[in-house]
């Protein structure tokens, strides 16, 4: 198939007129066709329907659509008008009238759905075998275990059927099997993706993911499908999400302790996660070892404690009738939900409170943390031969994260010797889905490979404006509150950090005010020049104090960088450099200062 499924790239290809939805649909259902024995899809592409939407769409137009004709897949515990769903469990499948409302949104946005994909039996698995439908065949190795509960979701995007798809994630069912197929796996912040329509498997858990190409493509789907649900009580209000480390210079990420890695014998992924972290220290970050164990015992409380009866109270009525249904063990592992009691419980939330408390210590050192997405993949044949202990496995990085109230990202990190794709995943707390989509995006474009198993372009470089607003307002300082200045630490104070060092436009004259303490920056239409500064962020809600405390001349207006954007920044009335020295032509505040040093 020649068309790049890169959101990007469709659209682009949409205006230029090289491709129509129509043209792309045949294009797809051609694909699926040659696919039929990967188990990928439990209701596959309709041809009369998705040629029927493709032509709906081109009759409206790309305006106000921006996901128009984009083909996603849908995990089949999420409902789709007038399409069953089985949750892969053929006695359990009814047929709404009503599509999920995080569906609903990206239809709403063109996207057009391909068809309902594979999944372990009610989202009870990490591995991709426990379906009556099939287990899912691995994109790569056919003899390797797709990952799950989201599998279809996942081979269908790697394979070219879908340019996204949606999955959910309780116990890393979003980031798993995009570790095993060379995909970006969001897991949003629990709460901010309706879970309206989806079935649940831990409801107090349970987020709504999206599997992607690239981090910019996950962005505009995050985008779409964002809003608060007043018919889901577990829905949530997006939060600014403050200081972003993902575009910053400079950043601090955790990495677990050597004690408290696992790879499980796999000696290849080790060597990949090493050099992942490696990858991450040159885009800037600073590396801080952290004690991995609280976070290791709270995923050990997912299953192991009373949180798996959840998932027997979801399905109490339909399991206790029909017990046969069920795959023998998502039927042991749901029916063992009915055992603990309601003391487990309490017991467990006061061990999980904490947990909580001891992991969100790191929070004040680090801004985000690496693990492996998965310590190491397994065939077929060894998933099904312990199907417990090898799934438990899979859960060792993945299984605490929504006890945590976390937000993750899975991303590429390169392939074993043998072909099989390695993937490690950022995480960070509630609402910081962008910083970390914007790290990932970062890590994507300096590795430039392709993403999936048969896409064969790397991520298009573009910009994507982001999907939550940051809280925050970018600040340049050309004088006293320069790093390591004296006025600093009124930026540090207020929780500034800083994000560049860069020039303004050459469109300023710089004075050296009267004090000698200060200097002037003046935009003038001719003669100007540029002039070093740094670029601050702080939260919107301090910065009225900072403007507050600026004593004349000085004052914030508006400043042009080098690159053409603006940010609020320092300048100088004009009636302030009467008696000032012209300093232009030192081209910053430090270099000034120096030369009176000599």
């Amino acid at each position: 198939m020649s068309s790049s499924l890169y959101i990007h790239n469709l659209l682009s290809a949409y205006r230029s007129g090289q491709l129509t939805p129509t043209i792309l649909m045949e294009q797809l259902l051609e694909r699926s066709a040659s696919y039929t024995d990967h188990a990928i899809w439990i209701t596959p592409p309709q041809r009369e329907h998705l040629l029927e939407r493709a032509r709906e769409l081109e009759g409206r137009g790309m305006e106000e659509l921006p996901l128009y004709g984009v083909p996603f897949a849908i995990k089949d515990n999420m409902d789709l008008a007038d399409v069953p769903t089985t949750c892969a469990c053929p006695d359990f499948a009814y047929t709404p009238k009503r599509s999920a409302m995080v569906v609903q949104k990206l239809l709403d946005a063109g996207a057009i759905a391909m068809g309902k994909t594979n999944l372990d039996q009610f989202a009870t698995g990490l591995n991709g075998t426990r379906s009556p439908y099939g287990a899912c065949r691995n994109a790569f190795a056919p003899d390797y275990i797709s990952g799950g509960s989201s599998a279809g979701s996942a081979v269908a995007v790697a394979l070219g059927l879908a340019s996204f798809s949606l999955g959910t994630d309780t116990a890393g069912s979003g980031r798993v099997p995009a570790a095993f197929h060379n995909l970006v796996g969001l897991k949003p912040t629990c709460g901010l993706l309706s879970t309206s329509g989806v079935v649940p498997a831990c409801r107090s858990l349970d987020s709504v993911s999206i599997f992607a190409l690239s981090a910019q493509d996950a962005q505009r789907v995050f985008a779409a499908a964002l809003g608060e649900d007043p018919s889901d009580p577990y829905s949530r209000t997006i939060q600014p999400h403050g200081f972003d480390f993902g575009r910053a210079p400079r950043f601090r990420f955790g990495v677990p302790a050597a004690k408290d890695l696992n790879f499980f014998g796999d000696d290849q992924y080790g060597h990949l996660f090493d050099a992942a972290v490696a990858r991450l220290e040159s885009l800037g970050g600073e590396r801080i070892e952290l004690d991995f164990a609280p976070f290791l015992e709270t995923a050990r409380l997912l299953y192991g404690g009373p949180w798996v009866a959840e998932r027997y109270q979801a399905i109490r009525s339909f399991i206790d009738a029909n017990p046969d249904a069920l795959f023998p063990v998502t039927r042991d592992i749901t029916l063992g939900g009915a055992k603990p009691l309601a003391a487990d419980a309490f017991a467990a939330l006061y061990r999980l409170r904490e947990l909580r408390r001891n992991c969100d210590c790191i929070w004040p050192q680090v801004d985000c943390v690496i693990t492996p997405t998965a310590g190491t993949i397994f065939t077929r044949a060894q998933l099904l031969a312990e199907p417990v202990a090898r799934n438990t496995d899979l859960g060792y990085y993945t299984n605490f994260m929504n006890l945590l109230d976390y937000a993750a990202v899975a991303v590429p990190a390169g392939f074993r010797p043998d072909g099989l794709p390695f993937g490690v995943t950022l995480f960070a707390p509630a609402h910081q889905d962008v910083p970390l989509l914007h790290l990932a995006e970062r890590w994507q474009l300096a590795d430039s490979m392709p993403n999936g198993a048969v896409e064969t372009m790397p991520p298009p470089v573009e910009t994507v404006p982001a999907a939550v607003p940051s809280g925050q307002v970018r600040v340049a300082v050309v004088g006293a509150h320069l790093s390591g200045l004296p006025l600093n630490q009124q930026l540090t104070s207020r929780g500034g950090r800083l994000l560049s060092e860069t020039r303004t436009a050459p469109c300023y004259r710089f004075y050296a005010l009267p004090d000698g303490k200060r200097p002037g920056l003046i935009r003038v239409a001719n003669g100007g020049e540029a002039i070093d500064c740094e670029v601050w962020e702080m939260p919107t809600a301090v910065f009225g104090s900072l403007v507050a405390g600026i004593p004349a001349p000085l004052g914030i207006g508006t400043v042009e960088l080098a690159d053409g954007s603006a940010v609020s920044g320092f300048l100088c009335e004009g009636i302030g450099i009467t008696n000032a020295s012209d300093i232009t032509r030192f081209g910053g505040w430090r270099a000034y200062l120096r030369s009176l040093q000599v």
